[in-house]
């Protein structure tokens, strides 16, 4: 049976549950119970119902109608992904096209039933469908799943072991970290809190795991209180080493499912994020009597983003092991197509994570690694396998997006360079995305701007010619942890509620990653992590700026003067200037003639 008619097939025995149950309207979420942005296997209902194998998207249900909600990021991919099988693309941030909530406020009926699983429905969506159920007078059923019962090769539920992050990598003890988090309790008239967010829970506990691919954590549950801690999670996952830590700290561990047993018996003052909790478990303390919410963002949001001064010693560190791979497969790659060699996508990709692996401490990679030329190029999250990759050709552009997860941190890296001879248009366009990666890199600007403040500098030069990219400038970097990481970030569209940015502070680590994305012809994206530095005060308040943290080549042939002025010139030349100190050391020979060549000044 082809892909289209088992999802045809399967379309049709969710709506028959639905029928039976009296259920009028099913969301099918792309999450896990911890609202995470990568979610594993296990999790999958959404693409198995949907065939769109995208990281974002919301599948709306009904008699006669289904629809895939994603992001700018997947419009292509996903229109390919399902197209014929019954779901409709809903372009989610195109002009005219309503949000999910606003979807279903418009399809509800008087006296219908919205569906979903509730532990995969965030705690403020749950609540704006429960208002949208009130207006209309229908009801909502957040105990309902129509697809596990004929997901028949579900993976099972991740359970890897789990390793403690010693304290020359993470700059800080678990008990240290347990005190800012209890001061930040105490200032918000909070007595305990409930954390479910899972890079959240393995930052504050030191420990990392291998539950998610790419994402190095285990599926846990935290509670703190003035005195104690309690992580919820299998308690085989840790060796005695890591017990030892817990014992000291007074940690408690209980079973996983237990947090929801134990949130209906607590009593106090219980800050909860209503981002980064699900609908199950906010109802359940939101019904408790003895308990008093109070809803603020997780305190570990804000503190994880401010790396110490050990974890930005690690991750300069790690960047320049992580940029000479990355440089080095450059190389690689443009002398084995011009010499004719057959190379796909894939192959690339492949050579690339190779290289990683062999970094004194890689642990995996921090996404599956984007190798896309022509046309693939202009789909931002676009993956090569062996049978659908293309074959790299003397001409044109290759995009790689690339990262690891090391002790040392997390990398995410994107360069675009020619394999060929290539068009002026691609030239004019790169060289404006370079123009705005170093302008945003090279910022000054006062403490109290953030990522809304600032996105401008990069998208200003493609804006001037009249080109945007359909998503975001940047985003937080999380340290052996998630590769986008909240609060911090670059973007310019503000929705209060939903995509806040933090103040940018000292420590904050952010992607700057402009770009441009061609349908049908051509993709573009140039991306270094950069963190965020005091410069000095003075009578307008604290000045900030950025460094550079990725140390890789620009590719020079892709390089049009005449878009440049003389501060750009400057400030590409210095960029490659510091790039060959911070890496010369890993090469030799004919390689190192190359990297010379490949930051020479123009």
């Amino acid at each position: 049976m082809s892909k289209v008619e088992t999802i045809k097939e399967r379309l049709a025995a969710v709506r028959e549950t639905m029928a039976k149950t009296g259920v009028d309207i099913y969301l099918v979420l792309t999450n896990d119970y911890h609202i995470s942005e990568y979610s594993g296997d296990y999790f999958k209902e959404r693409e198995f119902i949907t065939g769109f194998t995208g990281s974002a998207g919301t599948a709306v249900i009904m008699k006669d109608k289904a629809k895939l909600f994603t992001d700018g990021r997947y419009y292509v991919q996903a229109a390919k992904e399902i197209d014929g099988t019954g779901f409709e693309l809903m372009k989610d941030g195109s002009v005219g096209v309503p949000s999910v909530t606003e979807y279903v406020e418009q399809q509800l009926s008087d006296g219908a039933c919205i569906a979903f699983d509730g532990r995969t429905v965030d705690a403020r969506m749950g609540l704006k469908l429960l208002d949208i159920a009130a207006k209309k007078n229908a009801t909502i059923n957040d105990d309902f799943d129509a697809i596990a019962p004929i997901f028949e090769s579900r993976a099972p539920f991740p359970e890897s072991k789990a390793f403690y992050l010693d304290e020359k990598y993470s700059g800080a003890t678990i008990k240290e970290k347990l005190v800012a988090i209890r001061e930040s309790l105490t200032k918000a008239n909070a007595t305990c809190h409930i954390i479910a967010s899972l890079d959240d829970v393995c930052w504050l506990f030191n420990i990392r795991g291998n539950d998610v691919w790419c994402n190095p954590v285990i599926m846990a549950y935290a509670y703190i209180d003035e005195s104690k801690a309690i992580l919820y999670t299998d308690g085989d996952r840790f060796n005695d080493e890591i017990l030892a830590k817990f014992k000291e700290c007074n940690v408690e561990i209980r079973p996983y499912n237990s947090v929801y047993e134990d949130a209906a018996k607590l009593k106090g003052k219980l800050l909860l994020d209503t981002k980064r909790i699900n609908t199950r478990l906010y109802n359940i303390c939101n019904a408790n009597s003895d308990l008093t919410c109070i809803f603020k963002e997780n305190p570990s949001v804000l503190l994880k983003a401010i790396k110490n001064e050990t974890e930005i010693a690690n991750l300069k560190s790690v960047h320049r092991e992580d940029g000479a791979a990355l440089t080095k497969f450059i190389f690689w790659t443009k002398k084995a197509v011009k010499e004719g060699k057959q190379i796909t996508e894939a192959d690339a990709a492949e050579y690339l994570d190779s290289l990683r692996a062999k970094i004194s401490d890689y642990i995996e990679l921090s996404f599956d690694t984007i190798s896309a030329t022509g046309p693939n190029a202009a789909m931002m999250h676009y993956h090569a396998t062996k049978e659908n990759a293309s074959v790299l050709k003397p001409e044109g552009m290759l995009l790689v997006d690339s990262g690891g997860q090391y002790l040392r941190g997390t990398t995410d890296v994107t360069r675009t360079f020619a394999l060929g001879p290539v068009t002026e248009e691609m030239k004019k366009c790169f060289t404006l995305t370079l123009k705005g990666m170093l302008n945003l890199s090279n910022a000054r600007f006062l403490h109290g701007c953030n990522g809304f403040s600032l996105d401008i500098l990069a998208r200003g030069p493609l804006w001037n010619d009249g080109i945007d990219y359909r998503c975001g400038t940047g985003h937080g970097v999380g340290y052996l942890l998630n590769v986008h990481e909240s609060p911090n970030g670059f973007r310019w569209k503000h929705i209060p509620g939903v995509n806040d940015l933090a103040v940018l502070e000292p420590g904050m680590v952010t992607s700057d990653e402009p770009g441009v994305y061609e349908e049908g012809k051509f993709g573009i994206r140039i991306e270094n992590e950069i963190v965020t530095k005091k410069d000095y005060d003075n009578e307008y308040g604290t000045f900030l700026s950025f460094d550079n943290l990725t140390m890789a080549p620009i590719d020079l042939e892709l390089v049009d003067k005449a878009y440049l002025d003389k501060t750009d010139i400057e400030r590409l030349n210095n960029y490659h200037a510091t790039v060959y100190e911070n890496i010369k050391e890993f090469f030799e020979g004919e390689e190192l003639e190359e990297l010379k060549m490949a930051t020479r000044a123009i």
